[in-house]
């Protein structure tokens, strides 16, 4: 029986309108009530998350959520980071010396805000900022303070400009972070210890719950080392073809409840 179920959210929980439905959040509950660990496992800063823990009972004693893409791992109940990891002031320092020599539009992220040192707001930044509302803040890089945490940075564009600037990235800089593409316009940047695979991993050892008693499900690149992770790794059928090809199983798309039906062909139905 799967003890832990680790949930991408954009692509997977939520709809294309950012909703949970009700179909998914009964086979949640359902799940929840028979002693399965639900996770919700994002790219998402926390603030982004709040909500979709507080409308699904996730905030209860023994719930907990991994952010950032496993950046954060906190226990959802007492607010306690179970895994904090992020990059440095001298990191950001780096990566937008990087962003501006490929010509990239760049923000970063604090425990609290959104931050672009771009005087001409990048609408995705609009957009990330409006999607997981999340305030954002327009702030020079010389007036960034010095002991900044930043949980992410992103390189963000239209998806062929984008996929460019990835495809410019200096080798030396992929052997010390971690990169990974979260939709066609999100590039993310983070600690090299990050993954959301590291972060289920992690919390299911501190849990007790073996590696065959996890499930993940998921639908883009930064799901990729969760899906490999998991004992049932489940693709979206709206997933990335490479997600497809390591996950075990696939269920149906993020319109048609796929991640309820995953719930109930392999947990409820066992």
């Amino acid at each position: 029986m799967y003890k832990l179920i680790a949930i991408d959210m954009d692509g997977t929980l939520l709809n294309d309108q950012h909703q949970v439905t009700e179909e998914v959040k009964r086979a949640l509950i359902e799940a929840k009530a028979i002693g399965v660990t639900i996770v919700l496992c994002t790219g998402r800063p926390l603030g982004g998350v709040t909500r979709y823990l507080t409308d699904l009972e996730l905030n209860q004693e023994g719930d907990y959520v991994i952010a950032y893409n496993g950046a954060l791992v906190q226990d959802s109940f007492s607010n306690k980071a179970v895994v904090s990891l992020a990059l440095a002031h001298s990191d950001l320092q780096e990566l937008a010396a990087l962003a501006e020599e490929l010509d990239s539009p760049m923000h970063f992220f604090d425990a609290e805000r959104l931050y672009t040192a771009n005087k001409d707001i990048s609408p995705y930044t609009v957009y990330e900022s409006y999607v997981t509302q999340v305030p954002l803040s327009y702030c020079a890089l010389e007036q960034v303070n010095a002991g900044i945490e930043i949980p992410k940075v992103m390189f963000i564009d239209e998806p062929g400009k984008l996929e460019q600037t990835i495809a410019k990235i200096p080798a030396s800089y992929r052997e010390r972070y971690t990169m990974v593409k979260s939709a066609p316009f999100f590039y993310e940047i983070l600690h090299p210890e990050v993954s959301k695979g590291n972060a289920v991993k992690h919390l299911a050892e501190k849990l007790g719950i073996r590696q065959n008693e996890v499930m993940c499900i998921g639908d883009n690149g930064n799901d990729l080392s969760m899906i490999t992770y998991a004992g049932c790794g489940v693709a979206m059928a709206n997933a990335i073809p490479e997600l497809k090809a390591v996950a075990d199983v696939e269920t149906l798309s993020n319109n048609q409840d796929g991640v309820a039906h995953a719930i109930r062909e392999y947990v409820l139905k066992k």
